[in-house]
């Protein structure tokens, strides 16, 4: 069945058929970096998964999920339990499916199909896959795009800062402290970003601390724990800058799509 237990050892590209399923619960996990023959589509209908992938970080809440293409590295992080949902396909339904990695909103009918075709029995013959994955298809192809990316710096200098900071789940410090810590100078650490990035630290800093929010608030973390825990001054404070980076506020940007 594609239901399986979680530590239940599963190697995707030792099975033939156009499309496997996967559908488990999942608790804190970190897959480490890794990439499969197969197209991979990666979503969580409760929890949140955190991604790194093609040099960049992003987060899928339950109205997210990420396409990742044959080939690619990419890891996938779980702080808590998440409802773990993934369909790959194989190399002959590659014309059908996108050639980049991308992030997509997950309407009613996607994630249906994606449920669906999550518990398919591994050997389900593909004439009874068909219409379904025709829709699925469909669906992924008009999917609106999100741009829920935070590019990862590669300068030595950064990393050991960049490490401790993925790990301690700790929000970034204001330049002037980024720089004591560094041993270099605020123009040169805007420098690198502006370089490496394409955004100036304290952008960075932001869409930092906007995909980190959003990932506690899909763990169903309060919004006065986000705010406080992410350095802003108040509730208010917090909402204000969700909604001018989201055009939403936390809960109808969280909304499940049910």
């Amino acid at each position: 069945m594609a239901a399986i237990a979680e530590g239940q050892q599963f190697n995707v590209d030792s099975l033939s058929n156009q499309v496997i399923g996967i559908a488990t619960e999942v608790g804190q996990h970190d897959s480490g970096m890794h990439k499969h023959n197969k197209g991979q589509l990666l979503y969580a209908p409760a929890g949140c998964i955190s991604i790194t992938l093609d040099g960049m970080q992003s987060v899928l809440p339950p109205t997210r999920a990420a396409w990742i293409p044959a080939g690619m590295m990419h890891c996938a992080r779980m702080r808590n339990v998440v409802s773990y949902r993934s369909l790959y396909f194989s190399a002959d339904l590659a014309a059908l499916l996108p050639t980049t990695m991308c992030i997509v909103e997950v309407n009613v009918l996607l994630q249906a199909l994606i449920e669906r075709m999550a518990f398919w029995d591994w050997d389900k013959p593909q004439l009874e896959q068909a219409n379904t994955l025709a829709l699925f298809c469909d669906e992924l192809a008009v999917a609106p795009v999100q741009q829920l990316h935070l590019p990862l710096p590669q300068d030595p200098r950064l990393q050991t800062w960049l490490t401790a900071l993925m790990a301690n789940d700790l929000p970034p410090q204001p330049l002037n402290q980024l720089q004591t810590e560094i041993g270099a100078s605020g123009k040169t650490i805007s420098r690198i970003f502006s370089r490496e990035t394409g955004m100036p630290y304290q952008a960075w800093r932001q869409q930092w601390r906007l995909l980190n929010a959003i990932e506690r608030l899909a763990e169903g973390q309060r919004i006065s724990t986000v705010a406080f825990d992410l350095d802003f001054t108040s509730d208010s404070a917090f909402i204000s800058f969700f909604r001018q980076h989201t055009s939403s506020t936390p809960a109808k940007y969280l909304a499940n799509t049910k």
